[in-house]
């Protein structure tokens, strides 16, 4: 998809507009792991989230290769649909943006506050994503799919500053939910030549790429109802999908409950707040503990927007001692 040069191109666009995101080794994250871990923070982008990188990637070709472009229009749940946004402004294009009804009201009103026209349309990610991709035909606009070689080139710089960081990580957890994350990670690996195994991480209620990794051929699925909504993917991307079965050792998932005490993990251990998505790789090593034990093993900590409601059922609302909930 990409070589080394290329990647390190990407780099310093993402550079020109935001420093490397620290990558922390933490001994109470330790000490819980029994394995030196090391956790990559993108929760610190000037989005809170990943995917700024790709946006930045994208929009950066957009604006030397297709000057013309009228605008550009996609679907999110939310960091997507930042990224664009952040990126369109930087570089004077135009954002839409498509989410489901009933979407995040934090995360809406983020994409408005980066610049985005926002529509809701349709009861999922995916209904969202079809209209938006009719709309793009009848105005004019460019399309952006959540996964696109732009993309996982961008993200992938964060791969690269990692495992710049830290080469000798035996294990790498990532969340997934269209994929460019763990391409961005396996495809960064290789050109390094590094030897580090890749593990993806889903949720049971939205496990499309695992059950399509298992087959060998995109499964889609009728419901994504994990309130991890960075995770919650009906349809793979069949590209996606093709470098995720050549490069990644397993897919794990992970419940919601088991995020839930990921995220509560990640703020006593590191005072960093996860969103699902950004705590479902310490979940998925939680879950996996006993085969991790003295080994190097990296998180990645995908993002950190997560919704003050969610925040308060998931931290606040944990039941303790004598069924007490502080909420």
């Amino acid at each position: 998809m990409f070589d080394l040069a290329q990647l390190e191109h990407a780099q310093a666009v993402v550079g020109a507009a935001m420093p490397p995101t620290p990558a922390h080794a933490w001994p109470l994250l330790s000490e819980r792991l029994g394995a030196r871990v090391t956790v990559k923070h993108e929760n610190h982008t000037p989005i809170g989230a990943f995917k700024v990188r790709g946006g930045l990637v994208y929009v950066d070709r957009l604006k030397r290769e297709r000057p013309g472009t009228a605008g550009l229009i996609s679907a999110t749940r939310g960091n997507h649909g930042q990224s664009l946004a952040f990126a369109g402004r930087r570089y004077g294009v135009p954002v839409t943006i498509y989410v489901p009804s009933g979407n995040s009201i934090e995360k809406n009103r983020a994409m408005r506050a980066f610049g985005a026209v926002l529509v809701e349309h349709g009861n999922d990610f995916q209904a969202a994503a079809e209209e938006a991709e009719r709309r793009a035909g009848r105005d004019g606009l460019e399309f952006v799919r959540s996964f696109h070689p732009d993309l996982v080139l961008g993200v992938a710089t964060y791969a690269l500053e990692l495992f710049r960081a830290a080469s000798d990580l035996d294990v790498l957890y990532v969340p997934i939910g269209q994929g460019s994350g763990i391409c961005g990670c396996i495809l960064a690996r290789d050109l390094l030549g590094l030897k580090t195994g890749i593990v993806g991480v889903q949720s049971t209620e939205a496990p499309s790429y695992a059950l399509s990794f298992a087959a060998g051929t995109v499964v889609k699925t009728n419901r994504s109802d994990t309130l991890a909504d960075g995770m919650a993917t009906r349809v793979p991307d069949a590209d996606a999908l093709a470098i995720i079965r050549k490069g990644a050792e397993r897919i794990v998932q992970v419940t919601d409950d088991e995020v839930a005490a990921a995220i509560r993990a990640y703020w006593t251990d590191t005072h960093n707040l996860a969103e699902g998505a950004g705590a479902a790789p310490l979940a998925a090593a939680l879950q996996e503990k006993a085969k991790l034990r003295g080994k190097r093993v990296g998180l990645i900590l995908s993002g950190g927007n997560i919704d003050f409601d969610l925040f308060k059922r998931w931290v606040v609302g944990e039941t303790v001692g004598g069924g007490k909930v502080l909420v």
